[in-house]
């Protein structure tokens, strides 16, 4: 039930739905949709920890910075790394959605999305620097939830519904029915680790020294999971290992493809791992409706298609998959007597209270 006062605050402030990743940060308002989309980057002066930059303009930075700043990512593998470097983050995003406003507002509440392997220590580091950031009332909602309700699932039904979420920390599969999940997986090999995958391979296989940058660049495009008509061929810039100058070397979309088999086979087996847990009523719902994709992971070329012909079930990449998360939180806002129990499921037994 909620309070008097608390209803009267909700109709005043902008409560915010945030999708906190380790590639990105999405800021949802209610009624207003996504006003923020920007990097999970920090730009910080080394001795002094003063941060100098966040979002797009510290993204500009990474691998360009004198010896006395360093650009990080406060949150690895979707959790945070750097608890006063998020909570400045955090403070940020939250008060630049309000000084857009002109007049003075009451905090808002926030629902942040995490991942759903993460610890209680973990849920806690997330709460207290939501809180410490400005939030009036701090939620959390597991990721493949968020994502769910943000790619219009019917999670509140008795429909068993699945949603594979693809970030650039982690990669999230779950299950859900009746506003809960019924089974979940969630592994570290996402965005990021396609990535190293790419760098890897150049390193091994041409000597070539590749930035974390170009290689993300080149697996957005012509990057796949699956046999492209036509092929691609792309451009490779970086430093020779045996030589120390700069080269530039074309590679394939197949080469690409064989780079990314490692962590495409670790998201397929993880996905038949979890419909293998899922209950049989449940399976001929997903063979009803499919299975849907969400993430910036979704994106990449041929992965629906790949691991469909893997569970032979019908794979879909939900719409706008880089936003599902953000969207599901800012429903749950709009929806808070109904949805809240996609809430309760996670923090029942939690000590966020």
């Amino acid at each position: 039930m909620v309070s008097p006062l608390n209803w009267l605050l909700g109709l005043f402030s902008l409560d915010i739905g945030i999708d906190l990743g380790t590639a990105n940060t999405l800021v949802n308002v209610r009624g207003r949709g996504i006003v923020i989309n920007e990097p999970s980057v920090v730009a910080i002066e080394k001795k002094s920890r003063k941060v100098l930059a966040i979002g797009a303009e510290a993204k500009e930075m990474v691998g360009r910075t004198p010896g006395n700043i360093v650009a990080i990512r406060p949150l690895r593998d979707g959790v945070i790394s750097d608890f006063d470097v998020t909570e400045q983050m955090l403070h940020y995003f939250i008060h630049k959605v309000h000084d857009r406003m002109l007049l003075r507002i009451p905090r808002p509440r926030v629902v942040v999305g995490i991942p759903s392997g993460v610890t209680e220590v973990e849920k806690r580091a997330v709460y207290d620097a939501t809180i410490s950031a400005g939030a009036r009332e701090a939620y959390l909602i597991e990721e493949p939830m968020a994502a769910a309700i943000g790619a219009d699932l019917p999670v509140s039904d008795a429909l068993g519904s699945m949603i594979v979420d693809i970030g650039g920390g982690t990669t999230e599969v779950a299950v859900t029915s009746l506003g809960g999940i019924v089974v979940a997986r969630s592994i570290r090999v996402a965005g990021d680790e396609m990535d190293q995958d790419i760098i890897n391979y150049a390193k091994q296989k041409y000597n070539l020294l590749i930035g974390e940058q170009t290689a993300e660049a080149v697996k957005i495009k012509a990057g796949s999971a699956y046999p492209l008509e036509p092929e691609m061929v792309v451009n490779l810039r970086g430093r020779n290992l045996i030589t120390g100058l700069p080269e530039a070397i074309d590679v394939s979309s197949v080469e690409l493809r064989e780079a990314l088999r490692p962590s495409v086979d670790i998201i397929t087996d993880t996905l038949r791992q979890a419909i293998d847990e899922t209950p049989p009523e449940l399976i001929a719902d997903l063979m009803a409706h499919g299975i849907a994709l969400a993430g910036g992971g979704a994106l990449l070329k041929g992965l629906a298609q790949r691991l469909s012909e893997e569970t032979k079930m019908r794979v879909y990449v939900a719409e706008d998959p880089l936003s599902c998360v953000a969207r599901g939180a800012g429903r749950v806002l709009e929806n808070f007597e109904v949805l809240s129990q996609t809430l309760a499921s996670m923090q029942r037994g939690s000590t966020l209270h």
